[in-house]
């Protein structure tokens, strides 16, 4: 019965453990007419700006950029996006599970 009581509590753990973290993402789409070099993406809990996600790429005009986000517990993420001329488009708390991104000059910070 013991052995069975440590089983049982044993699957519970990992089972909520898993249901805790998730894999995320977000499209977010460059209709600003400047090509975005940075893109930071953090929780929306934090209280720094994680890396560049583009890293050495960069996102044109036009074009649309899925972000993979593994591992988190909340979909929440705030997204912080550079353009060219160094002008900067923040975007707070979205939802990643149900909310994309389509970035214009009217987010402009």
């Amino acid at each position: 019965m013991r052995i069975r009581t440590v089983l049982v509590a044993l699957v519970a753990l990992i089972a909520s453990s898993l249901a805790v973290a998730a894999d995320y993402y977000v499209d977010i789409t460059n209709r600003t007419g400047y090509t975005i070099y940075y893109m930071y993406v953090s929780p929306g809990s934090s209280k720094s700006w994680e890396e560049d996600v583009l890293g050495s790429d960069v996102l044109m005009n036009g074009d649309t950029q899925r972000v993979t986000l593994t591992g988190y517990t909340n979909p929440y993420f705030d997204i912080r996006l550079v353009d060219e001329d160094n002008d900067s488009y923040t975007f707070l708390n979205v939802d990643v599970s149900t909310e994309d991104i389509i970035v214009t000059l009217d987010h402009l910070d």
